[in-house]
């Protein structure tokens, strides 16, 4: 055994010194740190998702401490800092500034963000590609680490769970001191109990245990005499289940814990997919709001000539004056709609860098380019049995309702009575061996066996538990029912919209088109048209080109929807896209629009 054995003779220092000792070693382990839990559970995970999801796609542990809070002065009243009004400092603004020169500045590409933290060194900008965006959100994207959490809890509780099926040790050291008085002779012993113990669960139910224990206890008033006792005993014990608890029930929560693992993975891969497809609009929203300004700034030039052209016209009398002052109406309304778009993008952007996980004071400018996936050649129920076969969420929704079935069996397994088989072995220290020694005889073992039962005369609330399981039974397959429902109609609307989102395409590529050569031909024929129709046709010119840059991304999206929603899309390690079937090429970047 790992305990030692006190020799004689023993003294209350000697006493008090192994107790302080066997405690110190047993306190080692807690002291330990946490990288074989980070191993195993990291080991777990990749196991679990190569198995489920064919590819080295897992969370990572690496890096992963937190230290603990040991202050305790603010444990019940933390500190708030909210000074009075008079406390603070308002700077009222000049009305007069020249906010359009700020507005200006807050949109040029090196200032769309806060300032350097070293005014001498102007921070760098750098073009983030949608890739490198991807790329970004599988390392600081919040949603992503939360997603990553969820799989490594499922794993450590798995770990946990595993444990308790092992073999399990347990060592208690306890030391009394008494004191008793019988007719005025007063007698202080002093015990102490070292007990080892270890147990095993069974896989159908029931725990085999073995125990040794030992104690020791002086006469304190007499230290001089042999008044100095000590025996030990070793005990083997067990219990089996025959009937209530007994079977693969006393597994339950092992195999509970191995399929929530297996569900957390497919969660994990399935928001890891829909992140993917939620940043990739992101990102391509941002490059249709970059081209909207484009737009507009293109616009807003076209009026400031028509502006310019009109006053001309005005001065040399041969349109009336009034056509001046709508020119530079129009004019401002224009500069009023470009600052309004150069806001809403430089707080989308932000927000962007907020889902990325990167700080905000960071200098981004949105890469120019964008994505072109090839459309698939398919149809509504051809996408529906897709979605059927493939999709996570589906498979993880039937396996639930498999669990809940297997909670009303379980829970019927309550209602039948207690029967158990025990039995024990107890070997204690022969009546002939020397003090401190430990000799074990079988001739003097002890040994017990029975049958215990107890009959079900109240069953009430494993009736109840019963009742509450088949109704959790009959929700899950109202649950798996309408989420088949669900799968089914987005991936047949999936189609659809990839075909929607095509003919808006054309419709737009065609009003382009109408728009350009509306403007070429007033563009020669510029004397016989007045300046309302110039800027009519700017106008219509600019949202024609917005609304065929928007069909555009709306198209990239259906396509990435169609695959998400049938659960064809695939992510690699670090983010980037997989596109289904081994033909399928590379997709080439299609040049866009210039950023303003």
């Amino acid at each position: 055994m790992c305990y030692p054995i006190i020799n004689l003779p023993i003294t209350v220092r000697s006493l008090c010194t192994y107790f302080v000792s066997v405690s110190a070693l047993l306190l080692i382990p807690a002291c330990a740190d946490l990288s074989d839990i980070d191993r195993r559970a990291d080991d777990l995970v990749r196991q679990r998702t190569a198995e489920l999801l064919g590819a080295n796609v897992r969370p990572q542990l690496a890096g992963r401490s937190i230290t603990a809070t040991t202050a305790t002065s603010a444990l019940s009243a933390p500190a708030t800092i909210d000074p009075a009004a008079s406390d603070l400092t308002f700077i009222p603004a000049d009305a007069g500034r020249n906010v359009a020169a700020r507005l200006d500045a807050y949109a040029a590409p090196d200032s769309n963000t806060a300032d350097s933290a070293d005014p001498s060194s102007p921070p760098r900008t750098t073009e983030l590609t949608l890739a490198d965006a991807l790329r970004q959100s599988q390392v600081t994207s919040r949603e992503y680490l939360a997603a990553q959490e969820d799989y490594l809890l499922s794993a450590i509780d798995l770990l946990v769970e595993r444990h308790l099926w092992g073999p399990r040790f347990f060592a208690t050291t306890s030391a009394e001191l008494t004191r008793n008085a019988t007719d005025g002779n007063i007698t202080a012993p002093l015990a102490l109990i070292n007990e080892l113990r270890a147990t095993q669960r069974l896989p159908s139910g029931g725990e085999l245990e073995a125990r040794f224990l030992w104690s020791a206890t002086e006469q304190l008033r007499q230290l001089a005499t042999d008044r100095y006792t000590q025996s030990s005993e070793l005990v083997l014990s067990g219990r089996i289940p025959l009937l209530r608890g007994a079977g693969s029930i006393a597994r339950e929560d092992l195999i509970q814990a191995e399929r929530e693992l297996v569900y957390s993975a497919r969660t994990f891969e399935r928001r890891r997919r829909e992140l993917l497809v939620s940043l990739t609009n992101d990102f391509l929203n941002l490059q249709q709001q970059q081209r909207a300004i484009a737009n507009q700034q293109r616009a807003l030039e076209l009026l400031q000539r028509l502006e310019s052209r009109t006053a001309a016209l005005v001065e040399a009398g041969r349109i009336a004056e009034f056509q001046k002052n709508i020119a530079a109406s129009d004019v401002l309304r224009a500069q009023a709609r470009l600052a309004n778009q150069r806001e809403q993008f430089i707080l989308a952007l932000d927000r962007f860098k907020v889902r990325l996980g990167v700080p905000v004071g960071q200098r981004l400018t949105i890469a120019p380019t964008t994505p072109a996936l090839p459309e698939p050649q398919s149809e509504p129920a051809a996408a529906a049995r897709l979605a059927l076969q493939y999709r996570l969420d589906l498979q993880t929704q039937a396996d639930r309702l498999a669990d809940a079935r297997r909670g009303v069996s379980n829970a019927e397994n309550g209602l039948l009575p207690d029967a158990s088989v025990t039995g024990s072995a107890r070997f204690g220290t022969a009546a002939s061996a020397r003090e401190g020694g430990a000799v074990y005889e079988l001739d003097d073992a002890r040994y017990a066996a029975g049958v215990r039962v107890d009959w079900p005369l109240d069953r009430h609330n494993e009736r109840a538990l019963v009742r509450r399981a088949q109704i959790i039974a009959e929700r899950a397959t109202r649950d798996l029912d309408a989420l088949t429902d669900t799968v089914v109609l987005e991936s047949r609307a999936s189609v659809r919209e990839i075909d929607r989102a095509r003919f808006n395409l054309q419709l737009q590529e065609r009003a382009v088109q109408i728009n350009l050569r509306r403007a070429k031909e007033q563009e020669i024929k510029a004397d016989e048209v007045t300046a309302q129709q110039i800027v009519d046709t700017a106008n219509a010119l600019r949202d024609a080109e917005n609304a065929r840059d928007q069909a555009q991304t709306d198209l990239t999206t259906a396509v990435l929807d169609y695959l998400l929603t049938t659960g064809q899309l695939r992510v690699t390690q670090d983010g980037q896209l997989e596109l289904p079937g081994p033909a399928a090429p590379a997709a080439p970047a299609a040049p866009a629009a210039p950023a303003p």
